[in-house]
């Protein structure tokens, strides 16, 4: 049986696959109007957050993930970086401020980060800090001092993405298990530091690989604050390039299920939003989505236009969430 709108506020981490499964297969209006109810007793209705991504240090990585355009297996076009140099970084934090963002996140493209770079890491979020912006990293695995080193710089959030259910898992990635990347995540939430965890739909799972993502997730002993939903963006040279795509409501449903497992947690819609029309967008805050990222990219890949944000928000009533 799923959740009723009266059980809106409670937190729970013992869902069942089975009790997911019900709330992806309720009609649609039914499940916006469970997520809607769950969204308006813990946020602000017509609020949603600005965050920008830069990716750090781009390209070559040793990992396999099918999706990802800055992996080395793949011929992407995507050519390899050093990572940048701190004021550079803080060049560009200063940018996202001054368009509208609140929150700061930077990506390198590793399996994970040398201690030597970790130096530098923390220059970085010391210095996306001073200007008054929340900051996430996401680095890869982590060792557990390598984590501490991350708290201690004073990092808000730490991005690691579970990608998708545990079973379909293999399929997408094989230089790197599933339990690896919950070690990292509970190296993460033993440090203190805010977990950022989600996932990216469309890679040719099923729905019941989705609703297991969202389980682990919501089944965790406390939910990550911060979950990022992802719709696929195919990229020529990846191996998930010709999956047929996704039926946009579907991306819907997914936001809405997360938003109803994981009732206090930012619900971000990620990547994706570049091909998705305005009316799947409002779909999406409807169902509890609260964050976008802003910008011209997404690490590597497009983003929509400033410009086609506002005139979207402004039409929907939309107001920036304030830090």
């Amino acid at each position: 049986m799923a959740a009723e709108p009266s059980q809106a506020n409670t937190i729970r981490h013992d869902w069942a696959r089975g009790e997911i499964a019900g709330l992806f297969a309720l009609p649609f209006n039914d499940l916006m109007f469970r997520a809607q109810t769950v969204h308006r007793r813990n946020f602000e209705a017509n609020q949603v957050q600005m965050s920008t991504l830069l990716s750090i240090k781009t390209g070559g990585c040793s990992e396999d993930c099918a999706y990802c355009p800055q992996s080395a297996f793949y011929d992407t076009g995507v050519k390899a970086e050093k990572l940048m140099a701190v004021q550079a970084v803080l060049t560009e934090a200063r940018r996202a401020k001054d368009g509208g963002a609140t929150r700061y996140c930077m990506g390198a493209a590793w399996r994970s980060p040398k201690d030597r770079d970790i130096d530098t890491i923390c220059e970085m979020i010391d210095g996306v800090r001073a200007l008054g912006m929340e900051t996430c990293v996401t680095l890869g695995m982590l060792s557990e001092e390598q984590t501490n080193r991350l708290r201690d710089a004073g990092l808000d959030y730490y991005n690691h993405n579970i990608d998708t259910s545990e079973e379909f898992y293999d399929e997408i990635i094989t230089t790197r298990t599933y339990q690896d990347r919950l070690d990292t995540l509970d190296r993460v939430r033993d440090a203190g530091i805010n977990v950022c965890s989600g996932g990216i739909v469309g890679m040719g799972e099923a729905r019941d690989d989705r609703a297991g993502m969202l389980m682990t997730l919501a089944n965790m002993p406390k939910h990550p604050e911060s979950v990022p939903i992802n719709m696929l963006v195919k990229v020529e040279g990846t191996p998930v390039d010709d999956q047929a795509a996704l039926d946009p409501l579907e991306f819907v449903r997914t936001i809405a299920v997360a938003r109803i497992l994981m009732p206090e947690s930012m619900v971000r819609l990620s990547a994706g939003r570049e091909t998705m029309s305005d009316e799947i967008q409002a779909l999406c805050f409807l169902a509890g989505a609260n964050s976008i990222f802003v910008g011209p990219k997404l690490l590597t890949t497009d983003n929509p236009e400033r410009d086609r944000d506002d005139s979207l928000f402004d039409r929907l009533g939309i107001e920036s969430m304030p830090l």
